[in-house]
């Protein structure tokens, strides 16, 4: 890619639209060879940018999804004791002896998503997504620490395997906790935004191309008016997709009251959400109707 206005034509070739900032940060990620971490809000598109990026590059999405007790075996490689424990019995079968040497070697080694994206020998690096970083532990961070400053793992037993391509990773975080100043340090940042009322409206018409426009522009202003509120899950772009695809499903031209109740559960995830929203329905229908005449 060779600037950012590709970044962006390419992009929206996979129905993925950025913003200059966001198509920026992805360019410099390529251009320098760094990793990008990406926060946001949820629903902002932190994943759909790395799935898209692979999508526009045409090369394979490798994806580690954190979570808490997330270890070495999961995400970075892991030794066959199942071959490895036939090979034992068939070598005593030989009356062989086998050392330990023997044993743990790359025949043994089964790659998971982080050793897969080093070893992976296609023409085009491939994007690893590392998902939701904030969910894992502390001490999972620190063993990423060599792999995102120098495309490279070490095994004990085996040594040191470097990319020969390095993969394009993409991390991301909904800020639940804090991470490591070490690995913020490896990477390139860039904090996504909810996209505006104009983007937003051009995503759900090619998302949803059965809805009509004043549908659809009054949708996403209800969303964004609604995203003003003290709530417990803001609707991210999923929860306005599904919604407007509810509001057709159901044959609405516009927003009514009574189609906005049915469908509530669409874009509020938590009872008291649910309140507040209901609470303010009659101004949110109002203010969206009015906003889009």
């Amino acid at each position: 890619m060779t600037d950012t206005a590709d970044i962006r034509r390419r992009l929206d070739e996979v129905d993925y639209l950025v913003d200059e900032g966001t198509a920026s940060a992805l360019f410099l990620a390529l251009t320098l060879g760094r990793p990008l971490l990406l926060e946001g809000e949820p629903g902002v598109g932190k994943t759909t940018a790395a799935k898209a990026l692979a999508r526009a590059l045409r090369t394979p999405l490798i994806r580690l999804q954190c979570y808490e007790g997330l270890t070495v075996s999961e995400a970075l490689y892991e030794w066959n004791h199942q071959r490895q424990l036939l090979a034992i019995r068939l070598a005593e079968s030989r009356q062989d002896r086998l050392r330990d040497a023997d044993l743990f070697t790359a025949e043994f080694l089964q790659e998971r998503p982080i050793l897969r994206a080093i070893r992976h020998d296609g023409p085009v690096p491939p994007v690893l997504l590392i998902d939701e970083i904030d969910r894992a532990d502390d001490e999972f961070e620190a063993l990423l620490f060599e792999f995102l400053g120098e495309s490279a793992i070490t095994i004990p037993e085996l040594g040191t395997f470097t990319a020969k391509r390095p993969p394009i990773v993409v991390l991301t975080s909904n800020r639940s906790r804090d991470l490591h100043d070490a690995l913020r340090r490896r990477c390139l940042y860039h904090w996504i935004d909810f996209p505006s009322a104009e983007r937003t409206v051009e995503i759900l018409r090619r998302s949803v191309p059965a809805a009509n426009e004043p549908l659809i522009r009054s949708a996403a202003e209800f969303v964004g008016r609604v995203r003003g509120f003290d709530l417990d899950k803001a609707p991210g772009m999923a929860e306005a997709i599904d919604w407007v695809s509810a509001l057709s499903a159901l044959g609405a031209a516009d927003l009514v009251r009574a189609d906005v109740v049915r469908t509530l559960s669409t874009i509020a995830k938590t009872p008291d959400d649910r309140e507040t929203i209901t609470g303010a329905l009659d101004q949110l229908v109002g203010g969206a109707r009015g906003a889009t005449a």
